[in-house]
């Protein structure tokens, strides 16, 4: 029996300088790989230099990582994400991201949303899929730069 794929959907490649860095501030960037809102999944790509804080997060679905380059740690934990490091995040995980060197590279995958938390623990503000999406495409149509072809579902 000889295996076709004519019916299979076919394989999507997204090379490495097919989407732009947008600037997010203090040196560090992001892509927006990609998003599919239904299923509250978005995938990003960051690059964040030393002294870069993410504001104190809950994930409401779970999240992976994985360091490509550099060093971050979680300002609530002792461990420090190196190159080569995978983290898993379970739903209802609280923490803030630090980062402690320059050009550390880090790719998420998460279902979801972030609850931005306040000093006391409270929402102060929600980031989704479909947020970052946006926000994505406002800072790089802001740096005269087109649209890119994020992959949207």
């Amino acid at each position: 029996m000889t295996m076709t794929n004519e019916h299979a959907p076919a394989a999507v490649h997204i090379g490495t300088d097919d989407l732009p860095w947008a600037e997010i501030g203090e040196g560090s960037k992001m892509k927006v790989i990609q998003v599919k809102e239904r299923e509250g999944l978005w995938i990003v790509e960051n690059i964040f230099n030393a002294g870069y804080e993410v504001q104190k997060h809950r994930h409401t679905g779970p999240v992976w990582g994985y360091t490509v380059s550099g060093a971050w740690k979680y300002k609530e934990y002792d461990y420090v994400n190196r190159a080569g490091s995978f983290l898993y995040e379970p739903a209802g995980s609280i923490h803030t991201l630090q980062c402690v060197e320059d050009n550390t590279r880090v790719w998420f995958h998460m279902y979801g949303a972030n609850l931005n938390l306040d000093a006391n623990d409270n929402v102060e503000s929600v980031t989704d899929g479909a947020g970052a999406l946006a926000a994505y495409y406002m800072l790089i149509e802001a740096q005269g730069l087109p649209r890119p072809n994020v992959l949207v579902d």
